[in-house]
């Protein structure tokens, strides 16, 4: 097939650093070209991959991260050309809100985050001319009951990029942004109960994210045994992750998949987390880390005690069954060919004006 991916313009693909849907573009990409497709990928200046590279921006335009004005050129350069391809994946609200009023090829869009109201009104106006695919069993499960979806794939990654310990060097794990939904608080918690170092990779790019920074993680670290990296490179995340007695992934919200717990266990790092979003999907409790009720920091510490009973080698094992691109390429290729080739423009119908009625 002829695929365009067309990747957000705000990071690299694979991204330098934070990133997690550049990071899954990276891997679903070239592993469709590995699968034999004629892929062209959008991306931002500093990309690389195996399918037929295009840019806009020679430099992301990470500063101005959700701006529509700077998103939008890089979206029209995409479906400028749209009739080359066969379908078009294309993860960005934006891009599937402009792909929903034209004539062409199919678009897929990835829906990365969680099912916010104003998104799932803009889903349903272009649902019957977009494909809608899930990221995770609980996440489809969340979407609208009126939502029609195409699919579910899970997040895979390139597993050579991480490599295996087979040894704990003794410090406990947390990685992701910086605010109250990802629990960084907690783990510093639970890794000063349990008398471990912490080594931490937070991303601190937005201004929330700094401000929870300053208001409630760093007055926490005090004399605690915690290593912070900041928007960690990925060699940084990796050296972070391998050998770690856990990853700590104590989340307050129902986490659309989380691709963290997926990198840990690539690397032989056992996953200790609160049962809630997707990661009773992604951990094998008992086997490649722990599911403990949500909130429950006592249980946590209790189940991060039990790391000896972990095979470090069955959950790099379990990442090779489940959550590589292989598999994910072979879910989203099930999806494009399932797509009708054939659309009309399409423009979405208008409420009739209210009427004032004259004096």
């Amino acid at each position: 097939m002829r695929i365009l991916q067309l990747a957000p313009p705000w990071f690299p693909v694979p991204p330098v650093r934070y990133g997690g849907t550049e990071l899954v573009i990276a891997a679903l990409t070239d592993q469709l070209v590995a699968n034999g497709h004629e892929v062209t990928l959008l991306a931002a200046g500093g990309s690389s991959s195996r399918a037929q590279l295009r840019t806009v921006y020679p430099t992301p335009p990470t500063a101005q991260l959700g701006d529509l004005i700077v998103e939008l050129p890089h979206v029209l350069a995409g479906y400028r050309d749209r009739h080359r391809y066969e379908v078009i994946h294309d993860p960005t609200v934006t891009g599937a809100a402009v792909g929903a009023l034209l004539d062409g090829p199919p678009v897929v869009h990835t829906v990365h985050g969680t099912w916010v109201p104003e998104l799932c009104d803009l889903y349903r106006a272009i649902a019957d001319r977009v494909a809608l695919v899930a990221i995770s069993h609980d996440h489809a499960a969340r979407a609208p009951g009126d939502l029609p979806l195409a699919g579910g794939v899970h997040n895979g990654i390139d597993v050579t990029r991480y490599p295996f310990e087979a040894r704990s060097r003794g410090h406990l794990a947390w990685l992701g942004r910086a605010g109250p939904d990802k629990g960084a608080d907690l783990a510093v918690t639970i890794a000063t109960r349990l008398g471990l170092p912490l080594r931490m990779a937070v991303k601190l790019n937005e201004p929330d994210e700094h401000r929870w920074w300053d208001e409630v993680l760093a007055p926490l670290l005090g004399d605690t045994d915690t290593t912070v990296v900041r928007n960690a490179t990925h060699a940084e995340k990796v050296d972070l992750l391998c050998g770690a007695v856990a990853l700590l992934f104590p989340i307050r919200w129902d986490e659309p998949f989380g691709l963290a717990m997926v990198e840990a266990t690539a690397c032989g790092t056992p996953v200790a987390a609160f049962a809630r979003g997707a990661a009773p999907e992604v951990v094998d409790h008992d086997r490649t880390g722990w599911l403990v009720p949500p909130g429950d920091v006592d249980a946590m510490c209790a189940a991060v005690q039990r790391t000896t009973t972990i095979d470090r080698a069955i959950c790099r094992t379990h990442v090779l069954r489940h959550f590589t691109a292989a598999r994910m390429a072979r879910g989203y290729e099930r999806v494009y060919e399932a797509l009708a080739p054939a659309r009309t423009l399409r423009i979405p119908d208008l409420e009739p004006a209210p009427t004032t009625p004259r004096a």
